[in-house]
């Protein structure tokens, strides 16, 4: 199982390694193109808004097509893109080529959660999602110091080049090990309810990072820009509830968890990007560093992410539990942001930036991939791709929304802070290019500006974070909302198939075990208050049973054979779905009890 699951998350790692790596070698990147801080922001949100736009669509093809071979497909795209993103010769270049990046980028972050969700059940599934997290949280966070070390060394362009042999690794690696199973049916692709989503999405990330700078907020301009992305989205909506085959399918909705998750995500994703992005640029424009240091003073929130990802992942896989961890992840986000935001400055002791990168770092580690679980446990196998992709969207929209308000906050504070601050010392504000937007070279500022420069960005930078606390805020409430279930031990999940009118009135369902082992071929039997026999059948080699019930008896007795062993349980004449594991120990007088329900079970009778 990991041999092939080591080439999907390195096709994952080398996905998200992109979205960051140039965010330590983006001052030295737009200095050579000539770039402006609203450049500096589009460079990260154009691959954003192409995974986020593009995520929904790769989960629903996953739901038509082979898996296998949409994976392989995004990658194929994703080396396109980065190629062509390496040699880019300008800024607008430099974008365009990131959107093809992001495109890929979308393909593999949807797709690494569905493939797993239809190979491992969820309660296993806790410890791979483990792995899934702990690589997205080292790529996340740690893409900034790898791209720091390069710049520093070989050149921005390799920040691009270095994803690529790994990524073509990867694409040898699932071809010769990867085998996921495909259900063939009818295809409906929803191209017009795909198209409004990404159109509409676009169209609010254009007005929040554009507005109060190319035009004003409140001007003819603005309104068109908003009213396009509040029209697409209605149109959206409009669309996806009466398609086939939705690309977000609304009925998803309506289940709580999936729809409490959603929200979680979203703004979660604001502080998994924001923070990365932006840190990077507060330690080397705040605090002088170069881009490797800046990557190196990062190494808190990275080991946060990791250590959080892999320990919770192993702890929920060996518990079955797992809202606890989401509450305590949310907990330690939300503090994390305040902190950062009250203390952050040019001359803040490094400590206690640490502390609070830590803080961020398990919040993040805890939350990003626990939320993907948590639905995958409550939808059913055939929805599985939507609904993963569904979650992933929303935490990529946070991240692209995050990134494009955050940085349109920060790009406004830094212009308005260094302007007001050469002034108080008597030094035109054109004695530096930042007041015009352009990203500043400390090295060739002469001290008085340089203090300002600094001084600017690192009160701007802890703004940010303070703005991203409340965001972090509603994540936790709808977390604290969120009803646990327990995690299921099988792939599908058979409730959620529409019910038939002549559905059976009950259904007894569950596992029986001889101690630890499954009791394949037991015979079970429900009976009714009467001693009519109701239904009968066997378990499978795994032990599963399910006893369905038609007309109006409902079971009252549930016998157990196995070995010459009958075990009796009592159930009360429910009606319904109901469950019942029972565990066998051979040679004891009476048995045991049910594992996750109270059981009478009564003394064998003589034969």
């Amino acid at each position: 199982m990991l041999v092939p699951l080591s080439g999907l998350l390195m096709a994952l790692f080398v996905a998200i390694l992109s979205s960051t790596i140039v965010s330590n070698a983006l001052p030295r990147i737009l200095s050579d193109l000539g770039g402006t801080q609203a450049e500096y922001t589009w460079v990260v949100t154009a691959s954003l808004l192409a995974m986020t736009a593009s995520t929904p669509i790769w989960g629903k093809l996953a739901d038509l097509f082979s898996k296998k071979l949409l994976v392989q497909i995004a990658i194929a795209v994703f080396v396109v893109g980065t190629m062509l993103a390496g040699l880019s010769t300008s800024t607008p270049e430099l974008i365009g080529f990131r959107v093809i990046q992001g495109l890929g980028m979308g393909g593999l972050t949807a797709l690494a959660q569905v493939v797993i969700a239809a190979i491992i059940p969820p309660r296993e599934r806790g410890r791979y999602s483990g792995y899934l997290g702990a690589i997205m949280a080292v790529a996340t966070v740690g893409g900034p110091l790898i791209g720091g070390v390069i710049v520093d060394t070989i050149g921005w362009r390799w920040c691009f080049y270095v994803t690529v042999p790994v990524a073509v690794i990867a694409l040898v690696v699932l071809q010769r090990t990867l085998t996921v199973p495909t259900v063939k049916r009818e295809v409906h692709i929803d191209y017009l309810g795909a198209l409004l989503v990404a159109g509409g999405v676009s169209a609010l990330l254009i007005w929040v990072s554009l507005g109060g700078k190319n035009f004003a907020w409140v001007s003819l301009a603005s309104l068109a820009w908003l009213a396009a992305g509040v029209v697409a989205l209605g149109l959206a909506v409009l669309v996806e509830s009466r398609a086939k085959e939705p690309v977000i399918p609304l009925k998803l909705f309506g289940n709580r968890t999936v729809a409490l998750a959603t929200v979680a995500a979203l703004f979660v994703g604001v502080a998994m990007f924001g923070s990365s992005v932006f840190l990077s640029q507060f330690f080397q424009l705040a605090r002088g560093a170069s881009a490797t240091e800046a990557g190196l003073l990062t190494l808190p929130m990275i080991a946060g992410l990791f250590i959080a990802s892999t320990v919770v992942g192993q702890l929920i896989s060996r518990y079955g539990r797992w809202k606890p961890y989401l509450v305590g992840g949310g907990i330690s986000l939300v503090l994390g942001l305040l902190i950062q935001g009250s203390i952050m400055s040019a001359d803040t002791p490094y400590w206690e930036l640490a502390v609070s990168m830590a803080l961020v770092g398990i919040g993040v580690g805890a939350t990003q991939q626990n939320l993907v679980l948590a639905v995958q446990n409550q939808v059913a196998l055939r929805d599985m791709g939507a609904a993963s992709s569904t979650v992933a969207f929303f935490r990529s929209l946070g991240g692209a929304a995050g990134v494009a308000a955050l940085g349109a906050l920060l790009s406004s504070q830094v212009s308005s802070s260094i302007t007001s601050g050469l002034t108080a010392v008597g030094i035109p504000a054109s004695a530096t290019s930042s007041s015009g937007g352009q990203i500043p070279n400390l090295a060739t500022l002469p001290e008085p500006v340089r203090a300002v420069v600094e001084n600017a960005y690192g009160d701007s930078v802890a703004l940010m974070f303070l703005v991203a606390a409340p965001l972090a805020l509603i994540a936790l409430i709808a977390i604290l909302f969120l009803r646990e279930v327990p995690l299921r031990d099988t792939i599908d999940i058979e409730e959620t198939a529409p019910v038939p009118d002549d559905a059976p009135v009950a259904v007894v369902e569950g596992t029986v075990r001889d101690d630890d082992r499954p009791a394949a071929g037991a015979v079970l039997t429900l009976i009714d208050r009467s001693g009519r026999q109701l239904a009968s059948g066997t378990a499978d080699d795994d032990g599963r049973y399910r006893l369905p019930v038609t007309g109006d008896p409902v079971p009252y007795l549930l016998v157990a054979q196995w070995r010459g062993s009958p075990h009796v349980e009592l159930l009360g004449g429910g009606t319904g779905v109901q469950r019942r594991d029972v565990r066998i120990t051979q040679g004891a007088p009476t048995g045991r009890h049910a594992l996750d329900a109270a059981t009478d079970v009564l003394p064998a009778v003589a034969r």
